[in-house]
């Protein structure tokens, strides 16, 4: 086989494994063929989808990083059980999707690129698109994708594809690892033949790792979420790709602790939910950051605690606040000098929690303020909302017709500008994955592209 019909043979082939949902990985290939993919990966593909079409469907792209972008838009809506790869040429077909694995990597959202490479024997070099530096031989364009990947490599010799492959699905399907995946091809190797073994083509599940909490330490943490007066809960993103949702109500409504939500986790609990004080931080809603403000302890659940989630690290002011960090990554489960870092998956950490605190419930009082406060700030969000007939609309008021005409599983995708402050305190989202604002890179261009992807996550 070529390089290029094994890798596509392979990745045909992998599945991820999350409980009892079981699907493909690598969903099909977009791509934009030129000088250096029409030849090797561009055959392979055309020859698998007359020999066997549903094995690996290609979608032709318009614009690379449109197609980067719609991959991270399909695998956030599959809880980044699955994704797509993205092919391009050489040289600016392969920068172009820089922007798009930046966006990948930046939200955890896991995506395959493979772009293009100039020749690996340098026998024609220069090669057309080719940027050459007199200093350096080895390097290229895509050396630019390093620091925006998770796992890069280039493929020099056919033979590595066999450890480059297995490390990049690793990667992909690693909760903690997760985002772009780059592997350069470069045009001749694409090409090259080698023996490869059948195991390598054969079906692979990848389980994604859900850790429990490591012994004893829930109880730990339970022990000073107990003695706090004035505990707030803070839902990020890990609450939707470990879909603990349920976990996270049943611990909600059982302790009475309130909810705020960073920009990925919006969709935690549904708006109307007594507990969710909406979003905190600096586009948070009243509600929410009048109760972080006082918090004593702060339970971080699946958020890494972006400047726009802290307001700059000012929205925690009580001077005896501790931090209780549930992350996967411990990275994330360790910042702002976390008194109890829990490094473990949000729904079974969340499991365990939900069983240290059994009986317990906020102060009566705490619960009355929470009460008062998320009905003052629905009133403001319900007056935002009035049509005022004015010539020139405001943006609250046409967030409110669009809401006024969406239906509850009707996703809302934002990424730039001003309106992502606006809808993460105003939106009333009603389904778990009904709100899609690409806030971690904020990324321009995002939004078409994303609905594609998010399209045809729900199709």
């Amino acid at each position: 086989m070529s390089v290029s019909q094994a890798i596509v043979e392979f990745l045909a082939h992998q599945y991820t494994v999350d409980g009892d949902s079981r699907e493909r990985t690598i969903q099909g290939v977009f791509g934009i063929f030129g000088h250096g993919n029409v030849a090797g990966i561009g055959q392979a593909l055309k020859q698998l989808s007359v020999e066997s079409p549903s094995t690996m469907p290609y979608y032709q792209a318009r614009n690379e990083q449109a197609m980067v972008h719609e991959s991270s838009a399909f695998a956030r809506m599959k809880r980044r059980r699955a994704t797509f790869a993205c092919t391009a040429s050489v040289g600016p077909g392969a920068t172009n999707m820089l922007t798009g694995a930046a966006v990948a990597t930046t939200n955890h959202l896991p995506v395959l690129l493979l772009p293009s490479d100039t020749f690996a024997n340098r026998a024609p070099d220069p090669v057309l698109q080719q940027l050459e530096q007199p200093h350096d031989a080895t390097l290229t364009v895509n050396d630019a994708f390093k620091p925006l990947s998770r796992y890069f490599d280039r493929i020099t010799r056919p033979e590595q594809i066999f450890s480059a492959m297995l490390s990049a699905m690793r990667v992909l399907t690693d909760p903690v690892e997760t985002g772009a995946v780059t592997i350069c091809l470069p045009e001749d190797v694409q090409a090259e033949v080698l023996d490869v073994p059948l195991e390598f083509l054969a079906d692979r599940e990848w389980h994604i790792r859900r850790p429990r909490p490591d012994a004893g330490l829930s109880h730990i943490a339970a022990l000073e979420i107990i003695k706090a007066k004035r505990p707030f809960i803070i839902a990020g993103g890990g609450i939707i790709y470990s879909d603990a949702h349920a976990e996270l109500k049943r611990l909600v409504e059982a302790t009475g602790i309130p909810v705020g939500t960073t920009q990925a986790g919006v969709g935690s609990l549904n708006w109307d939910h007594p507990q969710l004080m909406g979003s905190v931080g600096a586009t948070g809603t009243t509600a929410a950051n009048r109760l972080a403000k006082e918090a004593d302890v702060v339970i971080g659940i699946g958020t890494r605690y972006s400047d726009f989630t802290t307001a700059s690290r000012t929205a925690f002011q009580n001077p005896d606040v501790k931090f209780i960090n549930i992350n996967i990554a411990s990275f994330d489960a360790f910042k702002h000098g976390s008194a109890i870092p829990v490094v473990a998956d949000a729904r079974e950490a969340l499991k365990e929690f939900n069983a240290e605190l059994g009986g317990y419930k906020v102060d009566p009082a705490y619960a009355k303020q929470m009460r008062e406060e998320k009905a003052a700030w629905d009133a403001v969000v319900d007056e935002a909302f009035v049509d005022k007939k004015l010539a020139k609309p405001s943006q609250t008021e046409i967030i409110g017709a669009v809401q006024s005409q969406s239906d509850p599983r009707d996703v809302l995708i934002c990424a730039a500008g001003s309106l992502p402050g606006d809808l993460h305190k105003l939106w009333r989202v009603r389904d778990p994955l009904g709100y899609h604002v690409e806030y971690a890179f904020s990324c321009m261009g995002y939004e078409i592209a994303a609905g594609l992807g998010v399209a045809r996550a729900d199709s």
